[in-house]
């Protein structure tokens, strides 16, 4: 049967274990970046000083995961990771993620199917899949905001202890791709305010006529950006695979090697059991009411565990999972009791 809406977050696909303690020297200097942005008097430089101080949204964001992200990458420098995350915090704002960027706004963008999110991998991490082709009609300023906008979706949708995302990009019966213009403004975004959010990029059915498109925009990327694509990976009936001899790996008993089972792959271009549509005013309504009803459930949450700055996503996530298999839990007794009067 047909399907038509996003994937709900998978409660065991993917078992991911717990923040593991910091080395000490790493404590110490994460210790240094958290006590910066805990100070009560804490307020973002060269800014209007009535807006200088953080917003709730704000301090949600800045989670214990978060600031290792910004300190992993800038080598452990926490004056160059405070700058950083600084930078971002002040991006954030002026980029609109917390009011411009809505639903509403990106949404125009949307109608036609350029991307959706849909599934996950073997690692938990949300897929979001791009059609290039798609990308390159009526291109717009809006076109890149709806792109973050996407990316933040993703993100709400990331269960405990998944910080990164997948991208599928099929080239199957597509000639075209988004501008080089457009395509180094949204990589450069990535780079620069969402640190080790990229998990894995797949360039399916890539035709050899478009490698040049790849190799002018290669020397923007960072290395660790260029080690996250896969061009041309293996797709068959067991799934998708970075290449021939993952599958042979995974043959033989390997399961790690294996980047997607079917159960979560749609049918057309990567060969899953899921035969997803893109209906937009099916998909879109139920899009933004998965992210919208998580996001308020994670905030939620966050108050009630503390609502500080350097809070665990895990802790957030985890209590949100066993607070949905109480609830399940409940549900079942009363069905249960029903059945029995």
């Amino acid at each position: 049967m047909p399907i038509y809406v996003p994937l709900p977050v998978p409660a065991h696909l993917h078992e991911a274990a717990p923040p593991s303690a910091l080395a000490e020297k790493q404590q110490i200097l994460y210790d240094r970046v958290l006590e910066h942005f805990s100070a009560a008097d804490y307020t973002l430089r060269d800014i209007d000083q009535e807006k200088a101080a953080l917003t709730v949204e704000e301090k949600f964001w800045l989670s214990y995961e978060c600031l290792l992200r910004y300190l992993r990458a800038t080598n452990w420098d926490t004056n160059a990771a405070i700058k950083r995350l600084e930078d971002t915090l002040k991006w954030r704002r002026d980029f609109g993620i917390y009011d411009k960027i809505t639903a509403e706004h990106v949404e125009p963008e949307a109608t036609i199917g350029k991307g959706f999110i849909f599934g996950y991998d073997t690692h938990g991490r949300p897929a979001a899949y791009v059609s290039p082709s798609k990308m390159s009609v009526e291109e717009s300023p809006r076109t890149a905001q709806y792109i973050i906008w996407m990316l933040e979706r993703s993100i709400d949708l990331m269960g405990p202890g998944v910080e990164t995302l997948a991208i599928l990009a099929d080239y199957a019966d597509n000639t075209g791709n988004p501008s080089f213009g457009l395509v180094r403004t949204v990589l450069d975004i990535i780079q620069t305010h969402y640190p080790e959010r990229l998990g894995l990029a797949l360039v399916a059915h890539l035709p050899w006529f478009l490698n040049a498109f790849f190799k002018l925009i290669m020397p923007f990327m960072d290395s660790f950006t260029r080690q996250k694509l896969v061009f041309n990976p293996v797709i068959n009936e067991n799934g998708v695979f970075r290449t021939v001899a993952d599958t042979e790996a995974w043959s033989a008993g390997s399961a790690t090697s294996r980047v997607f089972e079917p159960e979560q792959l749609i049918q057309e271009g990567w060969n899953g059991s899921q035969q997803f549509v893109y209906s937009h005013a099916m998909y879109w309504e139920a899009l933004v009411k998965l992210c919208e009803e998580r996001r308020s459930r994670m905030v939620a949450m966050w108050h009630r565990i503390g609502g500080e700055v350097g809070t665990k996503e895990w802790d957030v996530k985890v209590a949100i999972r066993e607070d949905n298999a109480d609830t399940q839990k409940d549900v079942d007794e009363v069905l249960m009791e029903n059945d029995q009067l």
